[in-house]
């Protein structure tokens, strides 16, 4: 009768071009990212590396994310990670609290500096109204599982 020309099928033999676009390659690679992410993201938030004192207490529930002091091992004082003098430690934090900070302030004391030292900070940002303030310590590793 006359040339059959397929009807609009493909050749036998010849594989058809997909039309779909395969994403299980990319929700894998999003998956990993999303892992890389969530394992990173608590150790981005240190800050300045101090050596702290160990106590027994048992940690304080997180409530959000904190606004920490630290006092390093050569004095330096830093609000997060910015380095701050100890007259414009008090100026510096109401800064913040007027953009609606009203959260607990942490204190992190090298444990080289003196009782003094973070006495003196911490009376600082009392006497500035500043009421909810913690003290960040290691806990205890107890040398009897060592």
């Amino acid at each position: 009768m006359g040339i059959n020309t397929g009807g609009g099928r493909h050749r036998p033999g010849r594989p058809q071009p997909l039309s779909e676009i395969n994403v299980t390659p990319m929700v894998d690679v999003m998956l990993v990212l999303l892992i890389v992410f969530m394992v990173a993201a608590p150790l981005l938030t240190v800050g300045v590396n101090v050596d702290l004192p160990e106590t027994e207490a048992d940690p304080i529930q997180d409530q959000g994310e904190p606004l920490t002091v630290t006092i390093s091992a050569d004095g330096l004082i830093y609000v997060q990670e910015t380095v701050v003098e100890i007259d414009n430690l008090v100026p510096h934090l109401e800064a913040i609290a007027t953009a609606g900070y009203d959260q607990r302030i942490f204190i992190r004391g090298d444990q080289t500096r003196s009782y003094g030292d973070v006495v003196k900070v911490m009376g600082r940002i009392n006497a500035a109204g500043f009421r909810h303030i913690g003290l960040v310590t290691d806990p205890v590793i107890d040398p009897k599982l060592n």
